[in-house]
Order: C-alpha cells, then structure tokens, then sequence
C-alpha cells in the first residue's frame, strides 16, 4: 500500500502497520467529507483525522444530522472508492490556500490556515473533486478501501471548547478486507455486552450519581472487589521491599510550582484557598512523596528505596471525557517511586518490568511495551535525556522485552515505558509506566551520602501497574464479562434452599463458610428453585450449592458450578453432594 507525504515522499506500509493505519484511516476521513459535500454541498468542513480505531470527521450542518442519515452517506463513500480515485499531494502558498477556502465557503479551514506562519508552504491532498488542505499522510488510492462503516453520531465543540460552536462529528471504521470489518463489527457487538457501565449497574459494582459527575461510588460488592485487588497489591509489593505511605490529598501551590506541575499541568488541577493560601489538590502523589524522603537523611545504604502509596488523586477532566470507570475526576493511583544510584537505576527499571509482568499474568492479560521519548514542552538538558532514555532501551533489551517507540509522547520530566495490555477481546488499554527521572530529584534537592561521605543525587523512578485503580476494574468487569474468577469474585458462593424449611440450615452452613473466609449470600425468597438458579448465574456468581431435606439430613450440600466448562464440563454442571468441608476446599482451591 502506498502511503504519500506531505513532502512529495512515497513509501510503502501495510495496514498492520502504526503509519498504514493512520494514512489508511486518514483517507478514509477524507472521503467521507468528499461524500457530505457531494450530498450537502452547503456544509462546512471543519477536521477530520485518523484515531485509534478509526476515524471521524467534524462538519458544520445547517440542518440537524442524525444517525438515521448514515446510511445514505455511507452508499456516496462507496461510490467513490468504486471510482478508484488517486491522491494527489500538492503545495499552495499561504494567501492562494487563504483565496481558495475563502472561495468554497470554509470558515473553519480558514482559521486554521490563518493561524500558519505567512511564508509556509500550505499541503493540499486532491482525490476527485475534491480537494482539502492537510498535512497527510494518505494512501495512493481509494480503492483500497474494500470496506467501511460508519459507526454513530456524536456532538464536539469546534476545536475542543465549549466556547465554540458545537459541530457534528460522525465516526466511522473502514478496512482493506470485508472480513476484517466483520470481525471489528462483531468486536464492538461484543464490547457493548461487556460494558463496565451496564455490567457494573448489573452487578452492583458502582455507580456516578447527577450530584457528582466523573467521581464514582463503589458499592459493598464493588469496594470488595477493589479491596481484594488493594490487598493482592499490598501483598506483591511488601514481597518486592517496598513501603508504603499516604500523603495529603491537598498541598501548597508552593509544591506545584517546585515540581512544575503548576507550569505544565495546572489546568488539570483543582485549587482552593485556605487561611489565605492558595492549595491544589493533588493530581499525582509525587511531589508528596518528595517531602517525605527529605524528612531523614538517606545513606547510600537504604538506596534503592522504593515508596509506593495508594493514592486518591483528582483531575479537572472534561464532562464530555468522562466514560464510567474509565475516565473519571478522582481516582486511586497505585503509585510508587523508586530512589536509587545511578548503577542500579537498570537493575531497578527490571525488577518494575518483572513485577508488572508478574501481576497482569495474574488476570490473564499479555501486553505491549511503548517507549515514549522527550516531548517538546519538557525540562531538563539533552544529555540527562538521551541517558535516561537509553537506561529504559538497555533494561528491556537485557530481559529481552521488545518495544516500540513512541516519539516526543514523554512526560515533561523524562522518558517512560508504558504497557499496553490486551483484554480478552483484543482491546489494548494503556495501564502500567515506568517513568525515569532526573529532575524532581534536582528541583527538590533531594540527597544521599555515599560511601565517600559526601552529598550526592539520587535518580527517581514513577511506576504504576493497574495505574487507576477505577479504570483497572472497569477493564476487569470488560475483559471477564462481569465473570470475575473466584479469588476476585465479591461474591463466590450463593446459597439456595429449596423451600424455607431449610432456612435455618443455610444460616448455619453461611456461617461456616464465613468463618473459613469464603464470601458467601443465602437467597432467602419464597421463589422456585429454577428461579433463583437463574438470577446466581445473572449475577455471574462461580457456585451455587443447595439445600434441601436430603443435604441437611446429610450435613451436606450440592453443588453447581457457573464455570464447569473452564474443565473441560458442561457450563453449570452439578458437581454433585458432597461434605461442607469439602466444598470449602473446592472453593480455596480454586483460582
């Protein structure tokens, strides 16, 4: 597949590549604004790039678009990839692209040249009839396109702000393969019945109420659930060394300025005022983390050490961001940092990469590594940079953990690893980090005495694994369905009598499972067995055991299993009677 440049440049890319995607996807943006003006020659342009999965365009309808019109855009897109169109790549001035926007009526375009120094050279992609200032890159022809859809109708404001004017942006997929459309099609079929949001409210997990948008509420089963991962957590990180602290959720401006925060990070940041000061809460733990090292003097002896803390931390994130779990105000950050010497920074760099390998095999998960390099807004000297980033290549090449880099996508204090997990059904979610840092250190003086007994600088390492610890349970509800396995389960065992004559016998075999600490609910309603079978397993409960007059003559109890066929059984086979103790057994035995 050629991909064409701005630059007159011609390379070739296959769609499974990160630069084909984006020009194939580019494309296909382009041709479904091609497809508007061809049926509404009266709608503005405004953007329309490549994304993740797909693309979108922006439009300006002088009417009011809806879903229901997709279909007839859709047919036009088809059209024109039928008519094997070649893009051509072209340079104009600045004024002839300003004389040629203005002569098509496109306002937003305009304001997008206008913004570009007088003297560029402006790029223009043409396939058609149609024409449009872009920076690229595209695919040669259209004709590649075998298939596309388009997926949903959504409002944006124009160029991200709500004091602009709201525009229709429309989402579309499109593939060089009908088949690989077919299965993306059934992959969001999919990922609708796995949502985290429906699942949650389901299963009485959490919820987000109107009062408080973007701060989610666990509920008894969902803060169990968050427990049983704060307390896996704790304990994979008290094996590795590391302490654990809490800081203050608020903190002096002061603070934020030292870390830089203020400058690069301020409207993130939620402020207030106290006894005349002016204080943020915290969107990361780090600068708190800061104040706690220098409170002793550190020998080289106690280095490396590692902190980690559970963090709450809150965010001034965008109301038409928010998504669930997913993306929230106030979160909880499983955050650590490392403070090593320079020969243990690598050392240290593979012992985070081992411990994250370690807990995402624990759900299941594989993952990808990226590399993210020095972005342009950042601080610190060139030399401190190409250091650090060439401690995080020599680290993972050591273990041999591939990676990809990720130009310019670093944090503004140094480069960092980010770890891109896979789910069940092959969505990637970025989640673990491993950020190298030479400047907190320097900005908040911290020291050490080495062997030499003078004062030295420490070198700092940022880490997370589940990253936030909501958007980690909205990826678990998504990746397990909602059927979570037994160790994680808020609820691994649902009591069923069969009339309540056995009342009394499933309170006592509820507190002999209690007692052994095994999670455990009796469905106490005067309701049919087969009913109360079927709500466990919408509750997505792994056990379900039942009493009736022959298990409570026997002690006993019979069991049935939601995940049999993992096995090789039928799903939700009965395992059949057997003692409480053993089923106990069955229960701690089961991962």
């Amino acid at each position: 597949m050629k991909v064409l440049q701005r630059n007159g440049v011609v390379s070739e890319a296959g769609f499974d590549s990160k630069e084909g995607k984006e020009a194939f996807w580019h494309t296909s943006a382009h041709v479904l604004a091609q497809a508007v003006k061809r049926l509404y020659p009266e709608v503005k342009c405004a953007i329309g790039p490549a994304i993740a999965n797909g693309f979108y365009y922006d439009f300006d309808f002088p009417f009011s678009f809806s879903e229901e019109q997709l279909e007839e855009v859709e047919k036009e897109m088809k059209k024109i990839v039928k008519d094997s169109l070649s893009l051509q790549v072209y340079e104009v001035s600045r004024q002839d692209a300003i004389a040629y926007m203005e002569e098509h009526e496109e306002p937003y375009k305009l304001e997008l040249i206008r913004e570009l120094p007088e003297d560029e050279m402006i790029s223009f992609y043409k396939q058609g009839e149609y024409a449009e200032f872009c920076a690229g890159p595209h695919i040669g022809n259209v004709s590649a396109i075998k298939a596309v859809k388009l997926l949903s109708v959504a409002g944006a404001y124009w160029r991200g702000s709500e004091k602009n004017k709201m525009l229709t942006r429309i989402y579309g997929i499109s593939f060089p393969k009908a088949s690989q459309l077919e299965e993306h099609l059934h992959m969001i079929e999919e990922a609708k019945r796995r949502d985290h949001r429906k699942l949650g409210k389901e299963l009485g997990l959490f919820t987000i109420f109107e009062q408080g948008p973007g701060f989610p509420v666990f509920l008894p089963k969902g803060l169990i659930l968050k427990n049983l991962l704060i307390d896996y957590w704790r304990e994979v990180h008290q094996k590795e060394g590391y302490v654990e602290v809490s800081t203050p959720v608020m903190l002096d401006k002061s603070l934020w300025e030292t870390s830089g925060h203020w400058d690069y990070y301020r409207e993130n940041m939620y402020t207030t005022e106290i006894d005349g000061a002016q204080f943020a809460v915290k969107p990361m733990s780090c600068p708190g983390g800061m104040l706690v090292y220098n409170l002793q003097p550190k020998s080289y002896k106690e280095l490396p050490l590692r902190m980690a803390e559970l963090g709450l931390v809150h965010r001034n994130e965008k109301s038409g961001t928010l998504h669930g779990l997913m993306r929230v105000r106030a979160l909880t950050q499983d955050d650590a940092h490392i403070f090593m010497m320079e020969d243990q920074v690598i050392p240290e760099i593979q012992n985070v990469a081992k411990l994250i390998d370690k807990v995402y095999a624990k759900f299941g998960f594989e993952y990808e590594v990226e590399l993210s390099t020095r972005p342009e807004n950042s601080i610190g000297s060139d030399e401190e940079w190409e250091l650090a980033t060439n401690a995080l290549k020599e680290a993972m090449d050591a273990i041999h953990v591939p990676y990809k880099i990720n130009e310019g996508d670093g944090a503004f204090y140094g480069p960092k690893l980010d770890f891109h997990l896979k789910d069940s059904i092959g969505r990637t979610w970025q989640c673990g980090t491993i950020q190298l840092d030479f400047q907190l250190p320097r900005r908040f003086n911290i020291e050490y005495i080495g062997p030499d007994g003078e004062a030295h600088r420490p070198i700092m390492i940022h880490r997370v694994v589940f990253g936030s610890m909501e958007r980690f349970i909205g990826i678990l509800i998504e990746h397990y369905a909602g059927k979570f396995p037994v160790w994680l389960s808020p609820v691994q065992v649902k009591i069923l009598p069969v009339s309540d004559k056995y009342c009394d016998y499933a309170k006592e075999v509820l507190a002999g499972l209690r007692e052994k600490g095994i999670r455990a609910e009796v469905d106490f309603r005067d309701e049919k067995l087969g009913y109360k079978i079927r709500e466990a397993q919408l509750d997505k409960v792994p056990y379900m055991i039942i009493l009736g007059e022959k298990e409570e003559r026997n002690r006993s109890v019979s069991v049935r299993c939601r995940d049999a066929e993992k096995d090789g059984e039928k799903n939700g086979q009965d395992l059949g009677e057997m003692p409480v103790e053993e089923f106990a057994q069955v229960i701690k035995e089961s991962k």
